[in-house]
């Protein structure tokens, strides 16, 4: 049996999480919308429950969080829902990076063909956004900056924190893509400075189809994002539709989980990268990894095996292992790592990296055995 090790698209549920929605689905039918019964009312107490759950997680207010279908939601949210207030301010600039997601990507260049001037940063070889870079150019009439904690291909960590502190400054909307670092890097998004903040459940191991947008109060005014749906006035106007109750437990109850264990979890995930790198020095094998590992996450390796190409290692190698090199979302194009291309590695070497990523769940001992395997794979393919 292969095992299992690309977390960074979506991570294994937690039983605990799947136990906490089982019964929810049993023990709280309705709408948690509908005022007018038992049943909703129950309905509503799971939901603001969870809701204090994911608050105590990012140490924020409840009536700062809300609930939506995922970081693709809340990203297209958090940024297409400035609109009006850009044209009442006058601010129509953005600044991003070339190595966001593409929920932040593609929705900041449709923002671009609506009037607004977008500038993109790249990173350098060390996979990180230069800040001072970024922050130079911000100007007078800059709306937002929208930029990822931790990127999913490379798992290198972004500069958040002085970019944060510097916009909090300028008066600068600071939107933070917390998709890969929520429920690992806890310490520091509660210190972190930003106006919103997207993540979604699937990837603390909490169910697919459920994720968060946080909205800052400044003044006792919430960020000044508006719905772009039309319809209810569920979670107080800001994403209609009826809220999924049982998804939403499974995200309060991941949330719950990675507050309790993050710490511990990190001593788990560290442990298990200290025993990938010395599979790859042990078995002889050339290798290098793709960004700076002094700003990188515990529990992702981006890895170029020059001269083994990485679609045929990843075809060759699925009885042993699951892995990918890219984002679930583009991992039906074949074109070169738009991440890696924007850090600048030749492309040559892009198309002979790897992303592989683990949980704290994850046995080390298969990893090991099927890690072994799919090392002794590389040798026999590589050119």
């Amino acid at each position: 049996m292969s095992i299992y090790l690309d977390y960074n698209a979506s991570a294994p549920i937690d039983s605990r999480v799947l136990d906490t929605m089982i019964g929810v689905y049993k023990g709280a039918v309705g709408n948690a919308d509908s005022r007018t019964h038992n049943h909703g009312e129950k309905a509503r107490e799971v939901v603001e429950h969870a809701r204090g759950q994911v608050a105590d997680l990012l140490g924020v207010t409840t009536g700062e969080v809300f609930f939506t279908s995922g970081s693709t939601d809340s990203n297209n949210i958090a940024i297409r829902g400035l609109e009006e207030y850009a044209e009442k301010t006058g601010k129509k600039h953005i600044i991003t990076s070339a190595i966001e997601h593409k929920a932040v990507l593609e929705t900041v260049k449709a923002m671009g063909k609506m009037g607004f001037e977008i500038d993109i940063v790249n990173p350098d070889l060390s996979g990180r956004v230069n800040a001072v870079q970024l922050l130079s150019l911000v100007r007078d009439d800059t709306l937002l900056v929208s930029l990822m904690h931790v990127n999913n291909e490379t798992g290198i960590i972004q500069p958040v924190k002085e970019i944060g502190e510097e916009l909090a400054k300028r008066k600068v909307l600071f939107h933070v893509d917390a998709t890969q670092s929520c429920g690992k890097m806890v310490e520091e998004l509660k210190q972190l400075k930003y106006n919103m903040l997207s993540f979604s459940a699937h990837k603390l191991q909490g169910p697919q189809g459920i994720g968060v947008l946080v909205l800052r109060k400044s003044g006792y005014r919430l960020a000044p994002v508006k719905a772009i749906m039309y319809g209810g006035q569920q979670e107080h106007g800001i994403r209609p539709g009826t809220l999924p109750v049982a998804l939403v437990a499974g995200c309060g109850c991941a949330c719950e989980i990675a507050a309790h264990e993050y710490a511990e979890n990190r001593k788990k995930t560290g442990n298990l990268k200290e025993l990938v790198l010395r599979l790859f020095d042990e078995m002889e094998l050339e290798y290098h990894l793709n960004g700076d590992q002094d700003h990188c996450i515990s529990s992702t390796i981006n890895v170029c095996i020059p001269g083994v190409i990485s679609e045929a290692l990843m075809i060759s190698s699925k009885q042993y292992c699951s892995i990918s090199n890219g984002s679930a979302c583009t991992s039906k194009s074949y074109a070169p790592s738009y991440v890696l291309s924007a850090m600048g590695v030749p492309e040559s070497e892009i198309e002979c990296s790897l992303r592989i990523s683990w949980g704290p769940d994850t046995s080390a001992e298969e990893l090991e055995k099927n890690l072994r395997k799919l090392i002794e794979l590389a040798k026999q393919i590589k050119c």
